[in-house]
């Protein structure tokens, strides 16, 4: 969830120049700077042909044939690199020429630019059968690594496993002057996550010692210059002097990855790698592997004297290398969280601390979990750090390991965490929803933590208005993770109220959006500012009559309240289009899926009623955001159908307010298709035994009076087109409630015979095109003939439950179409099997 590689503190620490020193990632990846300066986009090398790439690689293996590698080399090598991995899909290499890469990695007098191009290439084209990579004798630990990069994307398991020996062997290696050893640690890191059963428990024992040692015993000199040679250079002008502090200071305690020189020692850089991989080493070597000890004998020591005591009692006795690892684990943490509270010089050291301060914590956590004596010294430093860290809004990020650990040991602890969580869910998200970064991170620590809230998750649930912040302005990359967390926010209590704010997404982007230009001044805008062209808008935020509506759609809790917005999506009118507001309008309908996913697993009857309402309440108030209300119509009328499923009695219950949205206006064709789908399918008896035949006759002339007017009306730019969809989903809803109140079988048949001949002669202007003028006749016609049979006709539309709970009309062999047609047929006068 958090996390700084090797390759994050590495960038980031301040060393000067070092001549050995090379844009390698941690898996030996190759840095921007390597194909920097091709002009060529990538669009052209996913375009390029194999014609082409089969000409590129004969120039590439006569360039590498050469005695002298020339510059031409390396660029011809950038460009090989650029097109096999501008696609997704596998660019295929001549064996040659894959056999000549493969020569130039493992070559001791290939140039490190060169070794370093081949090996980003072999890597884009694993894994691959024409590769035959070893690195048995390679002595040289740079090259070591390229090499050990590519054998890691093959993936092969055994290559794994003889890599992870052959790299042990080197680091077990105890010559102070030989090769470096900084560019083995992230393959032995990358293996352990790979294959943990690659290492032997000694050697797993080994490594934890020498690791415990590169944390804590590193140089605090910083690295002789290298001089160069000139007439006036002197032994005294090439040292530098001891490392310092962020804040200038001359450091005065051991060596980390916050101390500041010109130049690392070896050692030094050892210690920042060693730090960068501690936790996940802590965690692949911890409890359950061979080498750790039993986390419950040590069970027994929390709370009592000798977790306190434990660091004195332990420094003159010999550890066992998982231990020594651990407790100097603690102490470098230790020494990290005093750094942190230093008062950096450069921005850069401001920033890596706050990393550096991150993965401490994180360090702090594992080692809790795996060693109770551990917690109560880590407890003693993390609460006065967890009150400096609230006070100061440029650590906010630090926050939240800081709130994982307390929900991970607060109740072993004796610690009351609710303050934590409470400031944490109601003041980032208000004050920092724009920080991506921290929305992101906020976002996956609620994920991770879902299992760890317990009592607390009703902090979570309440605070989802906070949460939503975080989404509204964040929509594209946080919607996949909040479909995730949806299921654990909401419960029976808050369901209604979140479909209104999930509704309203939009509206809080645009509101998330003026209230930040409300804090900029008017010349601090730039002129296309949308607030500057519609001042309004930002003079809505100071009007009494809509303050409390901003107030209440910025709230930071569930309020157990509804408010209309209708006022607030004309004031805010002139923000719909912006780039943001459209973006989170086009997340809305996959979170209402998931939103409904959830809800219909634990929704009653009296919740599935307040939803369906809520429904056809919002279909036509809905904030102005193009595309947006087609979008949400769909998933509406989806869902309308589904509650109806899940509380049948709900059509008879509602009859009131269903009767005036069919009677009253409408915006649009898919809401209402849904709802006159469901009136017909579940206004029974059969599904309820309230149900009257005054409600029948009541909902038949409503409709009756609706598929009058939606036929005879000529369409205009109020008044838009009828769907044929609506047409026919009236006259077989009719149909319906004809067949279940007989005395309306006269009244419908004459409906249907009218609405054929007006298909036949295509007089309906409301019927666009020849397919939408066939469907209306033809379901017409087949609700005619089915009609003459009565007893069928009930049979066909109000099934008894236990015919309709097989849902046998849904195979499509048996289905409602196919039964139409043979009735259809047998009731024909041609056919001359009943009298006419």
């Amino acid at each position: 969830m958090f996390t700084t590689g090797a390759e994050s503190l590495l960038r980031q620490a301040r060393a000067g120049p070092q001549p050995e020193s090379r844009p390698v990632t941690a898996q030996g990846g190759v840095s921007g700077s390597l194909v920097a300066g091709l002009p060529t986009p990538s669009s052209l090398f996913r375009e390029l042909r194999d014609e082409e790439l089969g000409r590129l690689c004969a120039r590439v293996c006569a360039l590498l044939r050469e005695e002298d590698w020339g510059p031409d080399a390396p660029d011809a090598l950038r460009r090989l690199f650029l097109i096999v991995s501008a696609t997704k899909y596998n660019r295929r290499l001549e064996r040659p020429c894959l056999a000549l890469l493969q020569t130039t990695l493992c070559s001791p007098t290939c140039p490190e630019q060169l070794q370093l191009l081949c090996a980003a290439v072999l890597r884009e084209m694993s894994p691959c059968d024409s590769l035959s990579l070893s690195c048995d004798h390679i002595q040289n630990t740079r090259q070591l690594g390229l090499v050990a990069s590519v054998l890691l994307a093959q993936g092969d398991q055994q290559q794994v496993r003889s890599l992870a020996q052959r790299v042990l062997k080197v680091l077990e290696s105890r010559q102070p002057e030989g090769p470096s050893l900084r560019h083995l640690l992230p393959i032995v890191s990358k293996v352990t996550s790979l294959a943990p059963d690659a290492l032997r428990e000694e050697q797993t024992r080994a490594l934890s010692k020498r690791l415990g040692d590169w944390l804590r015993y590193a140089s605090v000199q910083q690295a002789v210059a290298h001089s160069s040679g000139g007439f006036f250079s002197t032994p005294r002008a090439r040292q530098l002097g001891p490392v310092t502090e962020v804040d200038g200071a001359v450091a005065t305690d051991f060596f980390t990855v916050l101390s500041t020189g010109q130049r690392f020692t070896e050692d030094q850089w050892l210690n920042v790698q060693a730090f960068s991989m501690l936790r996940a080493w802590l965690l692949d070597s911890g409890p359950g592997g061979s080498s750790a000890p039993d986390a419950d004998d040590k069970s027994e020591l929390e709370g009592s004297t000798l977790s306190v005591l434990s660091a004195a009692s332990t420094a003159g006795h010999l550890l066992p290398p998982q231990q020594w690892l651990r407790e100097k684990a603690f102490e470098y943490c230790q020494r990290l969280l005093e750094q942190s509270n230093r008062r950096a010089l450069k921005k850069a050291d401001s920033d890596l601390q706050k990393a550096c301060l991150v993965e401490a914590v994180l360090v702090l956590d594992v080692l809790c979990q795996q060693d109770p004596s551990f917690l109560y010294r880590t407890l003693s430093c993390l609460k006065p750090l967890h009150t400096r860290l609230r006070g100061d809004p440029a650590w906010v990020r630090a926050l939240l390991p800081v709130a994982q650990f307390f929900l991970h040991h607060g109740e072993a602890a004796a610690v009351d965490a609710e303050a934590v969580y409470q400031h944490l869910f109601t003041r980032i998200p208000a004050e920092h929803f724009h920080s991506p970064m921290l929305a992101f991170e906020f976002v996956q620590f609620c994920r991770d933590s879902l299992p760890l809230f317990g009592r607390s998750l009703g902090i979570l649930r309440t605070s989802f208005p906070n949460l939503f912040k975080f989404l509204a302005w964040n929509s594209p990359p946080l919607t996949s993770d909040f479909v995730a967390l949806l299921p654990s926010l909401v419960d029976a209590g808050t369901a209604v109220e979140m479909l209104h704010l999930l509704l309203d997404l939009p509206c809080l982007t645009a509101a998330l959006d003026l209230q930040l230009r409300s804090l900029q001044a008017a010349s601090e805008r730039p002129p296309w500012d949308v607030s500057i062209r519609a001042p309004g808008c930002l003079e809505a935020l100071r009007d009494s009559q809509v303050q409390g509506l901003f107030q209440h759609l910025l709230r930071a809790h569930a309020s157990g309240t509804v408010e209309r917005l209708t006022p607030l999506y004309r004031l805010l009118q002139p923000l719909a289009g912006c780039a943001r507001v459209v973006q989170c309008a086009e997340a809305v309908p996959t979170l209402l899926r998931a939103f409904f996913s959830a809800v219909t697993q634990f929704a009653d009857g009296a919740l599935a009623s307040q939803l369906a309402l809520l429904l056809l309440e919002r279909s036509d108030s809905l904030y102005q955001v193009p595309g947006y209300e087609a979008g949400v119509h769909r998933v509406l009328s989806s869902q309308f159908p589904a509650l109806c499923k899940l509380h049948p009695p709900l059509v008879v219950e509602q009859a009131k307010e269903l009767l005036e949205f069919v009677g009253g206006p409408r915006s649009g064709g898919h809401v209402l298709t849904s709802v006159v789908w469901a009136i017909g399918e579940y206004l029974s008896v059969s599904w309820d035994r309230r149900c009257t035949v005054e409600q029948i006759n009541n909902f038949f002339e409503a409709l009756e009076a609706l598929l009058f007017e939606v036929t005879q009306s000529r369409p205009s730019t109020t008044l838009p087109k009828c769907p044929p969809q609506v047409i026919t989903v009236l006259m077989t809803t009719l149909t319906k409630l004809a067949s279940r109140s007989q005395d309306l079988i006269p009244r419908v048949s004459l409906l249907l015979s009218k609405m054929r001949t007006l298909a036949q002669s295509a007089a309906t202007g409301s019927t666009p095109g020849e397919e939408g003028v066939g469907a209306i006749h033809t379901r017409a016609t087949e609700l005619l003939n089915l009609l003459k049979m009565p007893s069928v006709a009930q049979f066909v539309f109000t099934p008894s439950v236990e015919v309709s709970e097989p849902r046998y009309h849904r195979d499509t062999n048996t289905a409602l179409p196919l039964v139409l047609r043979t009735v259809s047929r047998l009731v024909e006068r041609e056919a001359g099997l009943l009298p006419g």
